[in-house]
């Protein structure tokens, strides 16, 4: 597996404008969890509302176009690939504007596979701190079952979990089954009804 040598969060892209600063700070802990490796952990896109988004759009884990951008990766609909290719396209359908939401992962770091149960206890604290970070959030969209997972497995096994409506559309990918037709409208109506929340 190849090593990434990533920058301090704090030099990515310029991301320290004050809506990402509080989300920044998280990604180093992520990419250095104490034990085992360093993790592949892509910044947050510059051009979302950051802390200030009041909707999470969350994926599964970085994908692989995400993957290949290397140290300045960042989790972003301005991707390449069919999977941001396709959410973009829902996104802007849905009237849900850029500055309005922060699109993440449930698993924050790179797995190169679907999350099992395992994995997603292991990000469970991670999604617990960037929800604590997000102090105006309103409403979560997942898209794929293990984000929805993920989500239910933070709201359900902690007490003091500040709850939001979460909203569930099956992932954008091309690898996924449902529909192309289905899949693009149900991106688009969790996003609008997310955006209207």
């Amino acid at each position: 597996m190849r090593e990434h040598r990533f920058a301090p969060a704090a030099d990515l892209r310029g991301m320290t404008a004050s809506p990402l600063q509080g989300l920044n700070e998280l990604l180093d802990p992520w990419r250095h969890p104490g034990f085992g490796p360093e993790r592949f952990v892509p910044g947050f896109d510059p051009r979302s509302g950051g802390d200030r988004s009041t909707v999470l759009v969350l994926m599964e884990s970085p994908g692989p176009a995400t993957i290949a951008q290397g140290t300045t990766a960042i989790s972003s609909e301005d991707n390449p690939g069919p999977t941001a290719t396709a959410f973009r396209a829902a996104r802007i359908e849905s009237g849900l504007a850029r500055e309005q939401y922060l699109r993440w992962n449930v698993v924050p770091w790179a797995l190169r596979r679907s999350p099992t149960v395992s994995d997603l206890e292991e990000a469970r604290p991670a999604l617990g701190q960037l929800l604590d970070v997000m102090t105006e959030i309103r409403a979560i969209v997942t898209f794929g079952t293990p984000a929805l997972t993920g989500v239910m497995r933070h709201f359900t096994l902690n007490n003091d979990a500040r709850i939001v409506p979460v909203l569930a559309a099956p992932h954008p990918s091309p690898a996924n089954a449902t529909r192309y037709t289905e899949k693009h409208l149900r991106a688009v109506i969790a996003l609008r009804h997310a955006a209207a929340l």
